[in-house]
């Protein structure tokens, strides 16, 4: 609901003002939030790996994002980071809350 409100409120300036300037510096604050976004998701997604925990998807949701931020898509490009970063974050609690379970002989490969 906030996003949608600033949205509106940098809309409204832009009309009213006729700059384009007052877009183009949303456009530069859109995009370093999202950039952010994808940073973090990209660190999470790391942690999870690193104990052996990355999930099938996170690091294919990161790609995505990655393309729609490049093609001006930031709604989109946040949405799939957020959905990356929390694939990193339950990734890495699954491989710790597992790290001490007892598997039988005949499960181990």
């Amino acid at each position: 609901m906030h996003k949608k409100l600033i949205l509106l409120f940098t809309l409204l300036a832009a009309i009213a003002f006729g700059g384009t300037t007052t877009t183009l510096l949303a456009d530069e604050a859109s995009a370093a939030k999202v950039q952010k976004l994808i940073d973090a998701a990209e660190a999470a997604r790391k942690e999870a790996a690193s104990v052996n925990g990355e999930w099938r998807d996170t690091a294919k949701m990161i790609k995505k994002a990655k393309a729609k931020l490049a093609k001006g898509d930031y709604v989109g490009a946040a949405k799939l980071a957020n959905e990356a970063a929390k694939q990193g974050h339950l990734g890495y609690e699954q491989a710790m809350s597992q790290k001490e379970l007892k598997m039988p002989s005949y499960l181990h490969y």
